[in-house]
């Protein structure tokens, strides 16, 4: 309230008079004081952060010469610094004195015959290390100057004892040749049953499109001949297993299918392995490397349909989870163990190249054997 009515006497003040009575020194000193200049904004130029107090006209032009000659005449005339000990030249401590090497008197008493001095006076620094890499000197080089001298009857190293090592040069390896099939004539020559077409790469073609893959896997739902089919790195999708599922359905001479490094998901995964129940010839199959994990879920119903499987022997799919994977692994060789059994059609018993215990465990009944002539001989159901 105090303060407010301290105010109130300026209300009604004329400021116009006020500016009137002031004199030509104090409007500049109140011009100064009003001027609104910010010094810490960056964004505005050096001369524009603060206000120009220059009066003095200029004495001329800039001469840097001057301006140096002056600086330094400046230095040179402003009294040094007067140390708190002054220097008096006097020398204090023991002088150093190196030390005298020890020479070992059995190497003085070393002598070589003249033929030896002059071949080690005149041997070059490649040839002195050979000769210290046989003497096992392997102090006084490298590793690798050591090991090619030993190796080669040649002079190898050709920079000496003092060489700087030096990182071993590997060979470059080639880019992989890209893959040169021509698509759309391996298509046709798939829907013609070509007799020759036994195995189609299709592998890293990148710009396959889904629909020409979907007519592939018609084509070989009809085909007869092909026997191997791999689509490796060609960006294959959920449509395309599934049209590959409904494939191997129909398939019967289809024996090995690859389709890894791509972009099928767990459906798509699920599909192709749900249809080796209608397929009976497929023996190997591939689908490691996908773009996601297919989870703990699809692993655990992978490996139960492989289980109900009995012709696959070869599935090409890391499992993250060691369930399912043993579970996997052992599927594969109760299969591998049934392939090892070959069927004879006369008497309706087996020929066997297994041993007891195997044959056992991959069918899971007990077995007698019908002679004592061991492993080889005949063995019938129990």
């Amino acid at each position: 309230m105090a303060l407010r009515k301290q105010m109130e006497k300026y209300r009604d003040v004329d400021e116009d008079e006020l500016l009137k009575k002031l004199s030509e020194e104090e409007l500049q000193r109140l011009e100064d004081e009003l001027e609104e200049l910010d010094p810490d904004n960056a964004l505005l130029p050096a001369g524009y952060r603060q206000k120009d107090q220059t009066k003095k006209a200029p004495t001329g032009t800039f001469q840097r010469d001057n301006l140096l000659a002056h600086l330094e005449k400046q230095a040179k005339e402003h009294p040094d610094r007067e140390d708190l000990v002054p220097y008096t030249g006097e020398k204090r401590g023991k002088p150093w004195v190196p030390k005298k090497k020890v020479v070992d008197p059995i190497l003085e008493d070393v002598t070589l015959e003249p033929e030896l001095e002059e071949a080690l006076a005149n041997a070059t620094d490649a040839e002195l290390c050979d000769i210290a890499a046989i003497l096992g000197m392997h102090k006084l080089m490298s590793n690798q100057q050591y090991y090619e001298a030993l190796g080669s009857s040649n002079i190898v190293n050709k920079q000496g004892l003092n060489s700087v090592i030096q990182c071993t040069q590997y060979k470059p390896v080639p880019d992989e040749q890209p893959n040169d099939t021509d698509v759309e004539e391996t298509l046709e020559r798939i829907q013609r049953n070509d007799p020759d077409l036994i195995e189609v790469n299709l592998n890293n073609i990148k710009n396959i499109p889904v629909p020409v893959l979907k007519a592939y896997a018609e084509a070989l739902a009809e085909n007869c001949v092909v026997e191997r089919f791999s689509i490796v790195g060609t960006r294959s999708n959920d449509p395309v297993a599934n049209a590959l599922a409904d494939m191997l359905k129909v398939n019967t001479t289809l024996k090995s299918l690859n389709v890894e490094s791509n972009f099928i998901t767990g459906p798509g995964i699920l599909a192709l392995v749900e249809s080796l129940q209608s397929n009976t010839t497929l023996l190997e199959l591939k689908i490691d490397n996908q773009s996601q994990p297919l989870g703990n879920k699809v692993e655990m119903e992978i490996a139960s349909m492989l289980e109900k499987n009995s012709t696959l022997l070869k599935f090409g799919y890391h499992f993250t989870q060691q369930g399912p994977r043993l579970r996997g692994s052992n599927a594969m060789m109760s299969n591998n163990d049934l392939a090892r059994v070959i069927r004879s059609d006369s008497d309706g018993s087996f020929t066997l190249t297994l041993s007891v215990p195997e044959l056992e465990r991959a069918f899971g009944k007990k077995f007698k054997c019908k002679s004592k002539l061991g492993l080889s001989s005949c063995f019938t159901e129990a």
